[in-house]
């Protein structure tokens, strides 16, 4: 059969590509895949870098804006601006990013939104009203905003396609067409991070270096803290309640420690679609930026002769209450879901900082949670405010902490 002429030809088109948080190990994976598709012998997708934002990497951010021939940069700290060159157009501070968004973004891009934490959700609804589709990584921004940044793509016309290897594999069972009708339960995995066999006692103290010894995925700190107390798993079931609309009746996570497996879909029927590819995020990246296509990647296949055994296990929700956490705010909706980010964002920074131990993350989140009650979601001031107030109580309760202890 001979190839739609159609699909062919829009395989072969360049799109404009901005990069939120490039500098991030998403960010950096993101720029392999761009790299590799240019390269790639077969026709397919491939991307112009018309815009980079960052943190506080400088250095790294003029690296990447040189190598791919990158004139207008972001970067939030002022400090790091002095190692950019003269030659590009630099937006600094707080709002660097959305400020780059406004400046070059244009109906048709595709925006890959990978800054860490809620302060990505005004440049993504921003790339939104642009006419941007969105390659999400930052999933603090479904979790905190989903119900505005949802409707505000749909009202656009825009997609929003998930990075997270979790998100990607549901996105890909679901990718018949499935109504959520059809759809009995939606189960993400989690590999169980660093003290998936630890008892409660030993989790609770927990130090830095253990929480971020991860073993199967190489991520950056603040999603690898995460990993180990499962917020991230709480913070993807309320990502994949807004990406699929799906109830928290129906969305459940597993323990799956080989990381093989990266989520599964059970129908009404009895049947289950799984998706499975070795743990490198270069696979849903590229999967992101290449949708609906399909070409040859640059992550490694699965060697099913290698493939000994996939392990299952519950959740141990006394061990790890997370879980339980993230279902109940999907369940209260309104500004829940900010609640709920903010409180953990502050724990696990309280815990990077040596100002508490581990097993107060949750805890800090679920106080937190108890005593801010949620309102409606009305528009984003409603949210930051939300934000605000969730914040300044967890840090209250973290200084009661090392008072404490």
């Amino acid at each position: 059969m001979p190839p739609n002429p159609r699909t062919a030809s829009n395989q072969l088109e360049s799109r404009r590509l901005i990069i939120l948080g490039s500098t991030g190990s998403i960010g950096v994976g993101v720029l392999d895949v761009v790299e590799h598709l240019s390269g790639a012998e077969e026709p397919g997708p491939t991307f112009e870098v018309i815009g980079l934002a960052a943190g506080r990497r400088g250095d790294m951010l003029e690296a990447q804006a040189l190598k791919f021939g990158v004139k207008d940069l972001a970067i939030a700290d002022a400090a790091a601006a002095s190692t950019i060159g003269k030659a590009r157009s630099l937006r600094i501070g707080a709002n660097a990013a959305l400020e780059l968004i406004q400046d070059i973004a244009r109906p048709g891009d595709l925006v890959v939104a990978a800054m860490v934490g809620a302060a990505g959700i005004p440049s993504v609804l921003a790339a939104i009203e642009q006419g941007c589709d969105i390659a999400l990584a930052n999933k603090e921004t479904l979790v905190a905003a989903g119900g505005l940044v949802t409707a505000a793509a749909a009202r656009r016309g825009v997609k929003i396609l998930p990075i997270d290897s979790e998100h990607a594999a549901l996105h890909q069972c679901l990718r018949a067409g499935n109504a959520p009708a059809e759809v009995s339960k939606l189960v993400l995995t989690a590999s169980g991070g660093p003290f998936r066999t630890w008892s409660i006692d030993r989790i609770r103290s927990a130090t830095i270096e253990e929480a971020l010894d991860h073993p199967t995925w190489k991520m950056g700190p603040k999603v690898t803290i995460d990993s180990a107390t499962m917020m991230n798993k709480g913070l993807e079931l309320i990502e994949a309640h807004w990406l699929f609309g799906i109830d928290a009746d129906r969305l459940d996570a597993i323990i799956h420690p080989q990381s093989v497996v990266h989520s599964f879909v059970e129908f009404t029927d009895g049947s289950s679609l799984a998706q499975l590819s070795p743990p490198d995020m270069r696979m849903p990246i590229q999967y992101a930026l290449c949708h609906p296509h399909r070409v040859s990647g640059c992550a490694p296949s699965l060697d099913y002769s290698k493939l000994r055994e996939l392990v299952f296990e519950p959740v141990d929700h006394d061990r790890f209450p997370s879980i339980g956490l993230a279902l109940e705010a999907i369940r209260a909706g309104g500004t829940a879901g900010a609640i709920f980010n903010a409180a953990n964002e502050v724990a696990a920074e309280s815990f990077c900082n040596g100002d508490m131990p581990f097993g107060r993350i949750a805890e800090v989140v679920a106080d937190v949670i108890d005593r801010i009650p949620s309102v409606p979601a009305t528009d984003l001031e409603s949210i930051l405010a939300a934000d605000a107030e969730a914040r300044a109580a967890a840090q209250a309760h973290a200084a009661i902490t090392v008072t404490r202890d």
